[in-house]
């Protein structure tokens, strides 16, 4: 019988896993985890309730979530996207349903529905599973089998998927250098931005539903919702540019000025204009009282006080220095970046094996016959909302479905 290995048993490892198992039921499909846990992502992603994808079912959209794989995920995202993965776990029982911000979740609000459902297809399908066995080597023969070299025994392969989830180092895919594959150094993306000794930190819990976030230097900018935190900021927008400017940061140090505009519909002219309209009729109200534009109040008590009006001084007081003072800061309110943070327990790598080596219609090596990648231990990553367990479950169905393939025509 023929044996496919496996080696990650994460989102994209279960999905290559059981479509493959399924489709070619001749063979013998071993999945191989170095840890105990299998789908650990799967279990904490979403604080929990597992993101396990996004409502953006147009690919031309749907590729721009992606930083690294923008070009190379175009056609796989036609064969298998966001409409195929719910159609999957939907059909095998698993509601699921779309919140505002298109994020897709299980009816349930938990994990352990994706979990056990990856599970129970693998066990379905027939797919043996080994816990806390390393891959140490992947040897290729000249005859296209493999031989892999676990930390507790040696299997012959007829294909492998390697499907072993991103590492924070370069040294971590030392397991895999007899391949020769190009290694693209891996740094931190989807992080949250410190901002050691600012005050605006005091704001901490403090959330905006829409800014725009920019690194002038970088010329990258996001927008969507931004959260205060006690060391920073984070928030969708914050993470989003994390991500798009994520080896600039690491070349930096993660030391950069970051800009915030707090009103992203009006420009610093219109900004300008409309306080300068609102002075006349604004009676004895203060500047701090005023709020015109609607911000959480405290923040705007704080970028009024950062603008150096006094607490007391009344609108109809206030001066056209002052004025546009306050437009500058509200339009390009600028902070000192110094340092990050990791966003929950989800540590996410820019980088991985090289994509111009892969094969995306089949997600098969292009050095080895034989040999496919898939989920993140490729050089693919995307910003938050589901989109990377979306690249996950495509590589890995695509991957499971190549090889399943390949050995009906190896052997009809």
């Amino acid at each position: 019988m023929r044996k496919i290995v496996v080696i990650g048993g994460g989102a994209a490892g279960f999905f290559g896993a059981i479509e493959c198992a399924s489709v070619s039921k001749d063979t013998e499909v071993l999945l191989l985890e170095k840890s105990a846990r299998l789908l650990s992502k799967v279990r904490v992603s979403g604080g929990g309730r597992c993101n396990v994808s996004n409502s953006c079912f147009d690919p031309q959209s749907l590729v721009y979530n992606y930083p690294r794989g923008m070009k190379e995920l175009l056609g796989p995202f036609y064969s298998f996207g966001p409409a195929e993965t719910m159609q999957w776990f939907e059909s095998r029982g698993v509601m699921l349903k779309t919140e505002a911000d298109g994020r897709i979740f299980p009816i349930s609000d938990n994990s352990m529905s994706i979990v056990n459902c990856l599970l129970n297809e693998a066990e379905k399908a027939g797919v043996r599973i080994n816990t806390e066995e390393s891959v140490l080597n992947i040897v290729p023969k000249s005859d296209g089998t493999f031989i892999i070299e676990s930390s507790k025994n040696t299997y012959l392969a007829h294909k492998v998927l390697v499907s072993a989830g991103g590492y924070p180092k370069t040294e971590s895919y030392n397991w895999l250098k007899n391949l020769n594959h190009r290694i693209i150094s891996p740094v931190p993306s989807l992080f949250t931005m410190n901002l050691p000794g600012n005050d605006v930190t005091k704001l901490m819990g403090l959330s905006v539903a829409d800014a725009i976030v920019s690194i002038p230097q970088y010329r990258s900018e996001s927008r969507g919702p931004l959260l205060i935190t006690h060391w920073g900021m984070s928030g969708p927008s914050v993470l989003k540019l994390s991500a798009m400017a994520a080896r600039k940061l690491n070349d930096d140090n993660y030391k950069v000025k970051m800009n915030v505009n707090w009103l992203p519909e009006l420009s610093e002219t219109e900004c300008s204009e409309e306080l300068f309209s609102l002075r006349k009729g604004a009676g004895k109200k203060s500047v701090m009282a005023a709020n015109p534009f609607n911000l959480p109040r405290r923040l705007w008590e704080f970028i009024v006080e950062k603008s150096g009006i006094h607490t007391e001084t009344g609108f109809a007081n206030l001066s056209n220095e002052y004025i546009h003072k306050l437009c500058s800061i509200l339009n390009r309110d600028e902070y000192e970046v110094k340092g990050k943070t990791t966003f929950k327990e989800e540590f996410v790598t820019c980088g991985g094996i090289s994509l111009r080596e892969v094969n995306f219609k089949t997600m098969e090596s292009k050095l080895h016959p034989g040999l496919y990648f898939a989920g993140e231990v490729l050089d693919i990553d995307a910003f938050t909302g589901g989109f990377n367990f979306q690249a996950a479950w495509t590589s890995g169905w695509i991957a499971g479905k190549a090889i399943a393939d390949a050995l009906k025509q190896s052997n009809p």
